[in-house]
């Protein structure tokens, strides 16, 4: 069997629709947007037209839409915006959740460092957040509600509208990073009650580098890149026109399949999920139903989640243990801490992330892959040795 990519979550491949948008603008129509010649405003027409695009998708105004480098940048300015709007009415306290990604929580770190007060809601076991709350954490001087779409390690996607809903009642703006949602799941920022909302590209075949914030009409961004007047102002530095084209239509596309591709996900994601159930003293992390098409996420007492990588890849299995950020950490996932999984067993967790490429043989393939790395690792680990004897008691059923 060809090796199997199932490493979504992390990045996808550039689809033949957003590469043969993007050709053009490398050579033949590489002009600056903002140069006024004939050369330039052809790419200006451009960028118009991909900024309509990506409104279109979304149910925005295409002046709602501020191109980034991707959806960390635009969870930054989105967070740093509010931030300033609510210091200048004497409102600074912020509420989000304990396993965002960290392009949210180093940026609420830092705001606490500047006098900010954030409050990060517990997640439950399934990995959702509830509107009440959210209601309740709000105070006074709230500035800020910052919640994600789906999360990117466990898949659970959020009550958006409900949660949007809320904070619209309470006078309190409402950020969602929906870098995991975008092209997967509907959006509709007006019907969600969305103030400011963060894509990235290359999570729906769009390319590296690109993103997107919209920020409602009225919202005043702040800018975090100083330099020039592109962006209405608000986000320095000339267009990344090819990859802005490519973006725009890789969401179109994905936007016009999204029923069908999130059905073939779906189908092989359960059956991934019913397979790999099979295996003792494991979890499903995440909601069973409430999640992205494409996302199962389990962990495996008695065992390494990078010793579990390592051996898939000899398999020919593309897998992650959690976020491709900080692959490299030695530390136990945080959002596996935040919806309660102890360290001794948030160390052998394994993501596992497919697009609508994805087979039912490619996954059986994979169930049996792990089963048998699985019980290859168990079988030298003296945890589990401990754990079967009963010199250590079983956190898992």
């Amino acid at each position: 069997m060809d090796y199997i990519y199932a490493d979504n979550a992390a990045t996808t491949a550039v689809s033949e629709t957003a590469l043969n948008a993007m050709l053009p603008f490398f050579r033949g129509n590489y002009g600056n947007p903002s140069s006024l010649h004939s050369v330039g405003q052809r790419a200006n027409e451009a960028l118009i037209a991909a900024r309509e695009t990506v409104a279109k998708v979304l149910n925005a105004d295409a002046k709602e839409i501020i191109f980034t480098s991707g959806g960390s940048e635009a969870d930054n300015q989105a967070i740093v915006t509010a931030a300033d709007i609510g210091a200048k009415k004497g409102k600074k306290h912020i509420v989000s959740t304990a396993f965002e990604h960290h392009a949210v929580l180093h940026t609420l770190r830092k705001l606490e460092k500047q006098g900010y007060e954030v409050t990060l809601l517990d997640v439950h076991e399934n990995g959702i957040v509830t509107p009440e709350e959210v209601a309740a954490a709000i105070r006074e001087d709230t500035c800020l509600v910052t919640v994600m779409f789906a999360n990117n390690e466990i898949g659970t996607v959020q009550p958006i509208k409900e949660i949007g809903a809320v904070c619209r009642e309470k006078k309190v703006l409402f950020h969602t990073d929906a870098v995991q949602a975008a092209g997967h799941l509907h959006i509709d920022v007006k019907d969600m009650n969305v103030d400011m909302l963060s894509i990235s590209g290359h999570k729906f075949h769009g390319p590296k580098g690109v993103g997107a914030l919209y920020a409602r009409r009225g919202i005043l961004l702040s800018s975090i890149i100083e330099g020039g007047a592109q962006e209405r102002g608000k986000r320095a530095g000339t267009e990344n026109l090819p990859a802005i084209v490519g973006m725009a239509a890789a969401l179109e596309e994905a936007a016009a399949h999204l029923d069908e591709n999130a059905a073939k996900e779906r189908r092989v994601r359960d059956q991934l999920i019913e397979g790999l159930s099979e295996i003792e003293h494991c979890v499903l992390n995440g909601d069973r139903e409430r999640r992205l098409p494409g996302n199962v996420n389990f962990c495996f007492e008695g065992i390494e989640g990078e010793s579990i990588l390592l051996l898939l890849d000899d398999k020919g299995i593309a897998a992650s243990s959690g976020s491709a950020c900080t692959s490299g950490s030695l530390e136990p996932s945080h959002v596996l801490l935040a919806i309660g999984r102890p360290h001794e067993i948030a160390h052998g967790s394994l993501r596992l992330s497919i697009d609508e490429t994805a087979t039912e043989e490619q996954a059986a393939y994979i169930i049996e892959a792990v089963k048998d790395t699985v019980a290859l690792l168990r079988s030298m680990s003296p945890v589990w040795r401990d754990l079967k004897s009963g010199k250590q008691q079983f956190i898992t059923k």
